[in-house]
């Protein structure tokens, strides 16, 4: 029995030595994976430096190469005729009719038309009797107020003297 238990235990000393070579072996066969990858990312990196390098420098030769420039001309025809009648040689009101059409509105007709729009909504609201009649009054005043604050802007911007 002794010889026995002796032999039992030589075989299953046997099977645990091949049980470490065995994971031995799968450990060396995992290192040599993680190698092969490390070599791969190092060949990627290397590759990809080359390839930016190789970018740069067609870059640089690109800005090296004369650079040609297209000039756009453009001629411009503006319309200095004064519109209207131009053989009037009549009054001067007629003139000052012309500057006010090159400018456009002046502030003093704007404050009057802004004014009168809104004195009569306002009239209109405040006199609950009679609305047509708190419009009109409305109407002229907000006008006439508007008016005088326009005309006081034309003078402070010089359209009018």
């Amino acid at each position: 029995m002794l010889t026995a238990c002796n032999k039992n235990d030589q075989v299953a000393e046997k099977s645990l030595e091949q049980q470490k070579m065995e994971f031995q072996q799968r450990q060396i066969e995992i290192e040599k994976q993680r190698l092969a990858i490390e070599k791969e990312k190092i060949a990627y990196e290397t590759q990809r430096k080359a390839d930016s390098i190789e970018t740069v420098a067609k870059a640089r030769q690109a800005s090296a190469a004369p650079v040609r420039t297209n000039v756009v001309r453009e001629t411009v025809y503006v319309n200095n005729t004064p519109s209207g009648n131009s053989g009037n040689t009549g009054n001067a009101s007629s003139g000052t009719t012309q500057a006010q059409q090159k400018q456009g509105m002046s502030k003093a007709a704007k404050g009057a038309i802004i004014g009168t729009v809104g004195g009569a909504a306002a009239g209109a609201i405040i006199n609950k009797r009679n609305r047509g009649a708190g419009a009109v009054v409305g109407g002229i005043v907000g006008g006439a107020t508007g008016y005088t604050i326009g005309r006081a802007q034309d003078r402070k911007d010089g359209r009018v003297q």
